[in-house]
């Protein structure tokens, strides 16, 4: 078992507290000198991501496709929580512009199985839902009413807030088109309690400073049109006072995350990426 320090230690690395170099000098104090701490880190790094992908394998979960009221009706969603019939903290999944897929399943699944009841809305339901073709859906995609969908997303949060297997706080992460519907989502509802944008499209400024919710950003290091809006999100976060935490990942691209993208998942930075948003959640998420 690890050291209690060790953990706190751990979970203040993940949560960017402190930096990587500082965390290898702490740790050398429970291992034994800096060159066991250097060769310790990849090993405990691998175990305690490996823990994570056993329990995503292996955690029982109940799952099923559901309804809920949004502002242009209906609106489709795959649910995922832990079998066990009690409240947890609720999230939202939303999808990047190929939606509701196999993919986005997965990772809501993913996120249940960290102790979550989690919804994947898709945003294709006001025309019938994401079609198999992926070009269709890009297409699609683009054709939705902005405001109507965010709308949609934004009567998840409400619909979350409710759930008999919620507690009644809700967060909510979104790749690329959704990273930016995530962003969005935090200037129009009041009622979200944390927010995980990962390489999203921000806000206007005049729009940013609306945001309650505490912000966990992930962007890629090589991302030139997301990252431009960087710097000006930061400003509106600051002068809003809203508490924010942003993370750049060198050496990536824009959808490093995807797993299923081959040319841009980058293994290393989306398992830290993801500690850091399930950490985050957690911490943000109590009842």
């Amino acid at each position: 078992m690890m050291n209690k320090k060790f953990e706190k230690l751990h979970q203040n690395y993940l949560n960017g507290k402190i930096k990587r170099r500082d965390f290898v000098k702490k740790t050398a104090v429970f291992v034994g000198g800096t060159l066991a701490a250097t060769s310790f880190l990849p090993l405990f790094e691998s175990n305690y991501l490996k823990a994570n992908e056993l329990m995503d394998n292996k955690e029982e979960l109940y799952t099923e496709d559901i309804t809920y009221t949004g502002e242009t009706g209906q609106i489709k969603a795959f649910l995922a929580r832990p079998v066990e019939k009690k409240k947890y903290p609720a999230i939202i999944v939303i999808h990047e512009n190929r939606g509701l897929n196999p993919h986005i399943k997965d990772v809501n699944k993913r996120m249940a199985a960290e102790g979550f009841l989690s919804i994947a809305p898709d945003a294709l339901s006001p025309v019938g839902g994401t079609p198999e073709n992926v070009d269709d859906a890009m297409k699609l995609i683009r054709e939705l009413d902005p405001d109507k969908t965010v709308k949609n997303f934004v009567a998840a949060v409400k619909y979350l807030k409710t759930h008999p297997q919620s507690n009644g706080k809700v967060g909510c992460t979104g790749f690329c088109w959704g990273g930016g519907m995530t962003n969005s989502v935090a200037v129009n509802s009041k009622d979200l309690d944390a927010a995980v944008p990962y390489y999203g499209i921000q806000p206007k400024m005049e729009d940013a400073v609306k945001i309650k919710a505490p912000i966990l950003a992930h962007y890629a290091g090589d991302d030139e049109r997301i990252n431009k809006g960087i710097e000006d999100f930061e400003k509106a976060l600051k002068a809003a006072g809203i508490e924010y935490q942003i993370f750049r990942y060198p050496g990536t691209q824009h959808a490093f995350n995807n797993d299923t993208n081959k040319e841009r998942y980058n293994a290393e930075a989306a398992k830290l990426g993801w500690s850091r948003t399930i950490a985050f959640f957690k911490e943000k998420l109590k009842s």
